[in-house]
């Protein structure tokens, strides 16, 4: 059997703008990230807004009664997306900074989030 060529492999960005709790956006987003990069898709992931609290490390969920899946995020290098993003303005309106968060990322400011975006073939938004 051949192996799946990747070449026409659509490019498609994840874009997490909501908290992780609350909701089941944030889950939810993460699997089928999970999904989409094990079928070699070329899988971008943009956290932005609230979404970059996703990636916060050291989350206690005990009081919210939910389980904390935050995790999982690690779980990202063994799936090797194309990229891992985060906005830059909305880790600094949050006091967060890359150094706050589980796994590593490109910090963009607003010029270069909106060029990967425009070069991004489908745009899913959790």
């Amino acid at each position: 059997m051949d192996e799946l060529d990747t070449g026409d492999a659509r490019s498609i960005v994840f874009l997490n703008r909501r908290a992780p709790h609350g909701t089941i956006h944030a889950k939810e987003a993460l699997e089928v990230v999970l999904v989409g990069a094990a079928f070699d898709q070329r899988v971008r992931l943009v956290f932005m807004d609230d979404g970059v609290y996703q990636l916060k490390a050291g989350q206690d969920t005990a009081a919210l009664g939910v389980k904390d899946f935050a995790r999982a995020y690690r779980a990202l290098e063994l799936y090797e997306p194309e990229r891992v993003v985060v906005h830059r303005a909305s880790l600094e309106a949050r006091g967060l900074s890359t150094a706050d968060l589980l796994v590593e990322v490109e910090s963009l400011d607003d010029g270069a989030l909106a060029a990967l975006l425009d070069a991004t073939d489908v745009v899913m938004s959790f």
